[in-house]
């Protein structure tokens, strides 16, 4: 009987027609002798979920093995099953069963990319990232390029640029792929998805190293002050807040922010127009009669006049006095 096939690893295998025998029986290595890849698709592990599968592997074993590959002097990197991995190392388990792939760097992220975009627990940024290098490993291409061939292809489907993107061989493979994941349309994955990149990089920054989940960071990127946002997020992965508490905090430091905004100062013209017409208005108010609204016309007036002169200003024609709870206005005789 032959090897086991690839069909093994991945159920996903046909998206990329590869049938070889690759995979090895399985066989136990020391979790010592193995090593992560620069990138994994996963990037967040809740703690209380690792320790929970930690304790099922320590009741009843490791019922699935994990899949390496050679990397030499006796080393294996790791291709798909990194949560089984890091289960086992907190119970302490010296020894794992593995299958062993013998592949290129090409073929093991295809894999890797596959097992993990087969999970239902990838958040969002996980699983955005996953696809674009997915992608990129199938145009042989770079992200960026990836992402303008996706831009490129909703404009021209919106009618807003000439065709001449799809139907290309780049287009067809980037629909097919989409197609056979089944998990989100194209479309939906330019609209929807393409926008998580703009987060703030300090955001990006943790989702990447996997020291916070996407939900937690998403609500933290709310906080538009750098400052306030970096200082959120750092009590956040350190002291493992909630989403609530995290929310909380949110809150606060928007209602700060709207409180602490200033309203933008006006223009020279627009304060002088303010004071002409404000002229014009008292002199056919009613207020000299009322004594009270008047001593408070006086103070406000005072209080200008130490703003605009180091002195008190008193008109050519016209001097305000103030005597206990009265006002008295004294006009030239010529008006």
């Amino acid at each position: 009987m032959g090897k086991p096939t690839i069909q093994r690893v991945s159920s996903l295998d046909n998206l990329f027609g590869k049938n070889e025998d690759i995979l090895t029986p399985t066989s136990i290595l020391a979790i010592e002798q193995i090593v992560l890849p620069p990138s994994q698709p996963r990037r967040y592990f809740d703690q209380e979920k690792l320790e929970s599968l930690a304790s099922s592997i320590k009741e009843v074993g490791l019922l699935e093995p994990i899949v390496v590959r050679p990397v030499g002097n006796s080393t294996y990197q790791l291709i798909a099953g990194e949560r089984r991995l890091k289960a086992c190392e907190i119970e302490g388990i010296k020894n794992i069963a593995v299958n062993i792939i013998e592949c290129d760097d090409t073929l093991a992220s295809r894999i890797r990319l596959l097992e993990n975009l087969q999970r239902e627990d990838l958040n969002i940024y996980e699983e955005t990232i996953a696809i674009l290098e997915l992608l990129a490993i199938e145009l042989d291409s770079g992200i960026e390029e990836v992402i303008s061939i996706l831009y490129r292809m909703m404009d021209e489907e919106k009618g807003k640029v000439p065709h001449n993107v799809m139907g290309g061989e780049e287009s067809i493979s980037i629909q097919e792929l989409f197609s056979k994941l089944g998990k989100i349309t194209w479309q939906s994955f330019v609209s929807n998805r393409l926008p998580v990149l703009k987060l703030k990089d300090d955001i990006k920054e943790v989702l990447s190293k996997g020291n916070l989940e996407y939900t937690k960071a998403l609500a933290i990127s709310k906080i538009k002050d750098d400052l306030k946002r970096s200082e959120v997020l750092k009590q956040a992965i350190n002291d493992k807040l909630s989403l609530s508490k995290i929310k909380e905090l949110v809150d606060n430091a928007l209602s700060c922010a709207s409180k602490n905004k200033e309203k933008p100062l006006l223009k020279k013209k627009e304060v002088c127009n303010r004071f002409s017409q404000i002229s014009k208005t008292l002199k056919d108010s009613n207020i000299w009669g009322q004594p009270q609204e008047l001593k408070q016309l006086v103070k406000a007036l005072s209080q200008i006049e130490k703003l605009l002169a180091p002195t008190q200003f008193i008109s050519e024609d016209e001097s305000i006095l103030v005597e206990g709870d009265t006002a008295k206005v004294e006009l030239d005789e010529s008006e």
